[in-house]
């Protein structure tokens, strides 16, 4: 009975994080994109901090249960853009540095907490409470650099491949953008196999970095708290 109540403790601790990360995410690419001449996500409503202007039932579950999960795209459209490939990758940019931002405030907020929080006896209501909030703000700012560093993966539909490619010559850049769907399969693929078979060499990878960052961000703010 104690697994399941920490197990229900941590959903509900995951789902707020996950619903600002996700938030955030899609609103910093419509945002941007706004900037740079295309209103197309303005028009459609999807300019906005509203979780449910943005979240994929399906993709949403998925990030709270598995850790890795995804938003309803935010529509953009390229023509009103006056660089399309420059202003396609400061778009796509714009989701990562969101989550990356919000990983560092959160990372603040973990190291202040626990530098200002008090001693508590165990089994108090201060104690149980204090637990919920330290665990809430970890999970919250390592599941946003995750997300920074997972969308930066250079494979279609991922962020990481409309920055990456807009460094190619036009030629390819487009022949590769035709092909997005099917790269992004075989990537899919990739993870599910590697997930499944190979060892989750990838995620292991991933969580490496996800550590690191988490790490020395915590470890500049302890420098000066």
């Amino acid at each position: 009975m104690e697994g399941l109540t920490d197990y229900i403790l941590q959903l509900l601790i995951s789902v707020p994080s996950v619903l600002i990360a996700l938030t955030f995410h899609e609103f910093a690419h419509g945002f941007i994109a706004y900037k740079l001449g295309d209103p197309t996500a303005k028009y459609m409503g999807r300019l906005s901090l509203n979780p449910l202007k943005h979240l994929d039932p399906i993709g949403t579950i998925c990030m709270i249960f598995a850790r890795f999960g995804w938003a309803r795209p935010v529509p953009i459209d390229t023509r009103n853009f006056k660089n399309p490939k420059r202003d396609m990758a400061l778009t796509a940019l714009a989701g990562p540095v969101s989550n990356l931002l919000l990983g560092f405030v959160g990372c603040f907020i973990y190291t202040l907490t626990l530098k200002l929080l008090p001693p508590f006896y165990e089994e108090s209501f201060g104690y149980y409470l204090a637990v919920a909030w330290v665990s809430f703000i970890f999970n919250f700012a390592w599941l946003n650099i995750s997300l920074a560093i997972f969308n930066l993966i250079p494979f279609p539909p991922l962020d990481g491949s409309k920055i990456l490619f807009s460094f190619l010559p036009n030629e390819y850049y487009y022949r590769i953008l035709s092909k997005e769907r099917v790269i992004g399969l075989v990537f899919m693929f990739i993870l599910l196999a590697d997930s499944r078979f190979l060892g989750g060499y990838i995620t292991s990878g991933l969580s490496f970095l996800v550590d690191g960052v988490f790490d020395g961000f915590t470890s500049f703010f302890n420098l000066f708290i």
